[in-house]
């Protein structure tokens, strides 16, 4: 389900300055604008980190892999300008069944982003996290940045605050940020080797003065050093996103990873690079191809040891609403904002995200409970396998083979179920009617899977994925999808030893670009 509230959102129009000072009247969730700390919620945490950190992304659905089941984000297109160019980006496209950085249907003024970010918290209550990341750079647009923080930290001091940068710029705002209580900055770092980054970034634009070439990528990667140090240093959590480009940072990549550890990155996110032709970028018309699945999963696996790897990013638009994986953008266009007036109120987002937590919650719960029985089984180690999974969110199997966009892939084996992706597919089920074709790509981006768990599945794409070597799976419909995974496995793993099956490995798979995304 969409995790919408019934409570009555839309009043008689008023001016938004009246608007503003009425949701600045609640403070929402036990926050204040100089804490920036959530009392709603457990305050308990994993091991490996201190309440504080907790307290930071245990409902930030970018930071918190077990978060982006549950907790919403959005993005505002206020940052038009960019100070660099890089091979894999074109901000002049727009397609609203699209995802990829860069692309908005339309760019606001900080007032109306602010207005949005009330519109969108009051129909979306678990809506936590308004990040700033485009279209082009939101620090070589300081002034619009900094002012939509400013109008939210007023008005919705319970939402989280975050950005994404270049870092080009970013040295020269660090005090701003944290000024502000950003906790949250994520980095595009894709080299740490100017005779890498020769080849991602024709040229950049710095102190008044566009440079190329290799000092071009000098300055960039000193620069992204810099901030880095200057951010963690100040206690600010830090992502750090790279692109993965096959024949030119593939390999290198490891060694960015170590850097940006070293110099106390919290998460590491590797992302595959986004190349169609039709995106009209230097890399989709020079045929530079992106990574396939296994390439990719290669890469973040051999990088985990160093630091956290981030596996559930989605490559958002700009202007991004909703569930990682889901884009409710439409829904909150500027003449529709413009047609309603929101009552922002803080109690029911309150109360609406401590249900939210309490299904974290008890999903976590509900995977310990069934990890505890691999204990039990003898003879797995040497057995893993992928399960894809067809879901609406919530940690749950809950979405119908043919009404799925993308799949979430899990990881299973004698450890437990662990979270290492999604593919984004086309969309199978249109008209009420399968679409042969679309199936085809559906298996081709889940080739690698033993398994694909959907809440219902058509007798068709049932003798299909058969065929294929992939079992469909509907008898863990509408249960947790860590422990119904760890549920098949175990039964999987008796079967081999009953020698009624025998465990192969899988093939490759695509990584779908330009597919159907749209909610």
């Amino acid at each position: 389900m969409h995790a919408e509230t019934n409570h009555p959102n839309i009043q008689p129009l008023l001016p938004l300055d009246a608007l503003l000072q009425k949701a600045a009247e609640h403070k929402g969730c036990g926050t204040s604008s100089e804490g920036g700390k959530a009392s709603c919620g457990s305050s308990g945490g994993p091991d490996n980190m201190t309440p504080e950190v907790w307290e930071k992304v245990k409902n930030h659905p970018c930071y918190s892999e077990e978060a982006h089941h549950h907790y919403a984000r959005m993005h505002v297109a206020v940052a038009p300008a960019c100070n660099i160019q890089c091979n894999y980006c074109n901000r002049k496209y727009d397609c609203a069944n699209e995802s990829r950085p860069g692309v908005v249907s339309e760019k606001l003024t900080p007032e109306q982003a602010a207005k949005k970010v009330l519109a969108v918290a009051s129909t979306i209550p678990q809506m936590t996290v308004l990040g700033i990341a485009g279209p082009g750079d939101p620090l070589a647009n300081p002034d619009k940045t900094f002012k939509t923080f400013e109008l939210i930290a007023k008005t919705a001091p319970d939402i989280k605050l975050c950005l994404s940068t270049n870092g080009l710029a970013l040295p020269d705002h660090v005090d701003t940020i944290q000024s502000f209580n950003v906790d949250h900055v994520t980095i595009t770092i894709n080299m740490v080797d100017p005779e890498v980054g020769q080849h991602i970034y024709p040229w950049i634009y710095y102190q008044k003065k566009r440079w190329t070439g290799i000092d071009a990528a000098r300055i960039l990667t000193e620069r992204q050093m810099q901030g880095l140090e200057m951010l963690t240093a100040r206690g600010i959590l830090c992502k750090v996103n790279s692109v993965m480009i096959p024949g030119i940072n593939d390999k290198h990549l490891v060694e960015v990873n170590r850097a940006v550890k070293s110099r106390g990155a919290f998460l590491h996110n590797i992302m595959p690079l986004i190349s169609a032709p039709e995106h009209g970028t230097v890399f989709g018309l020079n045929g530079q191809r992106g990574p396939t699945a296994q390439e990719l999963k290669a890469l973040q696996d051999s990088c985990e040891g160093e630091m956290n790897m981030m596996r559930h990013c989605r490559q958002c638009r700009a202007d991004a609403v909703g569930l990682l994986g889901e884009d409710r953008s439409a829904e909150f266009t500027t003449d529709k904002i413009d047609a309603m007036e929101v009552v922002y109120d803080a109690t029911t987002r309150r109360e609406y995200q401590q249900v939210v937590e309490q299904e974290r919650q008890a999903t976590v719960a509900a995977k310990k409970a069934e990890q505890e029985q691999l204990s039990q089984l003898a003879d797995a180690e040497g057995i893993s396998m992928l399960i894809a999974v067809a879901t609406k969110g919530h940690g749950k199997v809950n979405e119908h083979f043919g009404h799925a966009t993308e799949f979430q892939i899990y990881e299973v084996n004698a450890k437990g179920a662990k979270f290492v992706g999604h593919r984004r597919v086309d969309l199978y089920c249109q008209g009420g009617y399968g679409e042969e074709d679309s199936l085809v790509t559906v298996i081709r981006a889940i080739n690698d899977c033993h398994a694909v768990f959907v809440a219902k599945i058509g007798g068709c794409p049932k003798d299909d994925l058969k065929k294929a070597g992939i079992d469909p799976v509907d008898k863990y419909a509408h249960q947790y999808i860590e422990q119904s995974a760890i549920a098949y496995f175990m039964d999987y793993v008796g079967r081999v030893q009953a020698g009624e099956i025998t465990h192969q490995a899988r093939g490759d798979a695509d990584i779908r670009q330009g597919a159907f995304i749209a909610a």
